[in-house]
C-alpha cells in the first residue's frame, strides 16, 4: 500500500496545516516531468512511515520558503510529485473538496492555495453542529441498505463524502447514484467488501487511501441477524451471525485503526472516529436470539478495548446502542423479517399476526414507537462532535433501555 500510505501522510500533514478536512486523489504518472509548483517528495523504495513524514516535513520547509502567502495565511501545496531515484512515480493532487481535487488532476492545476493556519482551543459555535461532518471522508460498512442508507443519505446531506461498503456492490452504486444526483456533487462513493474476510477489508481500505487521502469517520454498520433458540438453532447459523456481528467490527477496527494511525502521523491533533451500530440486545439479552444478542454484547467488549489502545493516536471508539428500526426491512420484510420470524417462532406469546408482534414491540417503549435513522444520525453527531469521550455505548432506545 505504498501509494496509499504517502496519500494518507499527505492528507494529514495538510489537515496539520490547516486543522480543516482535505482530499488527496492518487494518480500513477509514469515518466512525465514534475509539475513546476508541486510539493517534490524524494522517497527511496522501502522507506519507513516515519522516515517518510521526515521527507515530507523537510521538502515543505523548503517548498513553502519559496511561496508567498497573505498575511495571517499559510500557503498549501495542491500537488505532490513523488520520485525515486530521479524517476516521477506518483502524483497526489490536492484541495478542500473531492471535486476540487479530481479537477485538479484533469486539469494538471498544481498552482499553489492558501488557508488559515490551525488555532487550538478554538471556541465552539453550537450554531455550526449541523456541519460536524461537512467536507469529512465517511465509511459506511453495510450501507446499500436498511439503515445504513439511511446513514449514507444523512452523511452525504450533511456534507461529508460517504463511501458505501457493502456485499451487494450493485445495490451500493445503485444508491451511490441516487445520492450524487441529489447533492449535485461527488458525495458518495460505491465499494464492495466482506466484513469477515481480512482481504477484503484491506482492500477497501487502500481503495479509500487512494481516492481520497484517507478517513474521519468510519461507522462500522454491517449486521446480520438469525433468530433461534439455544435448545435448536444450528451452529452454522450461530456462526454466520458472530462472523459478521463480532468477528466483522474487529476486522474493520483492524484496517480503520492502521489507516487513521498512519494519518496520525502527519496530523497528530485531527481527532479520528470509529464507532460502531451496535444494539439495544448488547445492553440487555433477547429471549431466543442469543447469537445476535452475544455477538453485540462482545462487540462493547470490543469497544471499550480498542478505544483504550487506539486513543493513543487521538482515535475514539464508541457505540451506538439502537433500539429496533420497526419499519426498516430488518423487521418490517414479508417473508424474512424479524416480525415474520417472531411470529413463526412463537416468541412473543398469544400473537396471531404481525400486527401483534410490532404492537407487543412498540409497548415496551416508553415513547411507544421504533428507533428511526433521524434518532441515530443525532448519535453519530454527538459523538463525532463530543472529543471527550471514548469507549462509550450511546442508547437510542426511546427510554427501553436506560442509564445505570
Amino acid at each position: 500500500m505504498i501509494y496509499g500510505t504517502i496519500a494518507v501522510l499527505i492528507r494529514g500533514f495538510c489537515i496539520d496545516l490547516t486543522g480543516k478536512p482535505q482530499f488527496v486523489v492518487y494518480e500513477r504518472a509514469g515518466q512525465g516531468k514534475i509539475p513546476a509548483h508541486a510539493l517534490a517528495l524524494e522517497i527511496r523504495l522501502g522507506e519507513s512511515e516515519e522516515g517518510t513524514v521526515g521527507v515530507i516535513q523537510k521538502a515543505y520547509t523548503a517548498w513553502k520558503a519559496e511561496k508567498s502567502a497573505a498575511a495571517g495565511e499559510v500557503p498549501l501545496p495542491s500537488c505532490a510529485a513523488v520520485y525515486t531515484d530521479g524517476k516521477l512515480a506518483a502524483l497526489y493532487w490536492i484541495d478542500n473538496d473531492l471535486d476540487s481535487a479530481r479537477k485538479r488532476l484533469t486539469e494538471q492545476n498544481d498552482s499553489p492555495r492558501a488557508g488559515t493556519p490551525a488555532i487550538s482551543g478554538e471556541v465552539i459555535n453550537a450554531a455550526e453542529r449541523a456541519a460536524v461532518v461537512k467536507n469529512r471522508v465517511t465509511l459506511v460498512t453495510g450501507g446499500a441498505q436498511g439503515i445504513g442508507e439511511e446513514i449514507a443519505r444523512s452523511l452525504a446531506a450533511a456534507g461529508a463524502v460517504v463511501f458505501i461498503a457493502d456485499l451487494n456492490l450493485e445495490g451500493a452504486q445503485k444508491l451511490t447514484d441516487q445520492i450524487n444526483t441529489i447533492e449535485q456533487r461527488t458525495a458518495a462513493l460505491a465499494l464492495a467488501v466482506n466484513v469477515a474476510d481480512e482481504q477484503s477489508v484491506e482492500a477497501m481500505f487502500s481503495a479509500i487511501a487512494e481516492s481520497s487521502g484517507g478517513l474521519d469517520l468510519c461507522i462500522s454498520n454491517a449486521g446480520v441477524l438469525k433468530a433461534g433458540s439455544v435448545l435448536e438453532q444450528d451452529l452454522a447459523d450461530f456462526k454466520f451471525v458472530t462472523d459478521i456481528n463480532y468477528t466483522g467490527f474487529f476486522v474493520i477496527s483492524k484496517f480503520a485503526g492502521r489507516l487513521l494511525r498512519l494519518q496520525h502521523l502527519t496530523a497528530p491533533a485531527w481527532k479520528t472516529d470509529i464507532i460502531q451500530i451496535n444494539s439495544k440486545s448488547g445492553l440487555e439479552g433477547s429471549n431466543k436470539n442469543g447469537a445476535y444478542s452475544g455477538g453485540k454484547f462482545g462487540g462493547l467488549g470490543l469497544v471499550a478495548s480498542f478505544a483504550m489502545e487506539l486513543v493513543e493516536y487521538n482515535i475514539k471508539v464508541n457505540a451506538v446502542c439502537p433500539g429496533n428500526f420497526l419499519d426498516g426491512p430488518l423487521w418490517s420484510h414479508p417473508e424474512k423479517g424479524l416480525f415474520a420470524q417472531y411470529l413463526n417462532t412463537g416468541k412473543v406469546p398469544g400473537a396471531k399476526t404481525v400486527v401483534d408482534v410490532r404492537a407487543f414491540y412498540e409497548n415496551k417503549v416508553p415513547m411507544k414507537r421504533g428507533c428511526t435513522g433521524k434518532d441515530l444520525i443525532r448519535a453519530i453527531y454527538y459523538i463525532v462532535e463530543q472529543e471527550y469521550e471514548t469507549g462509550q455505548a450511546v442508547p437510542v432506545t426511546g427510554g427501553q433501555v436506560m442509564l445505570h
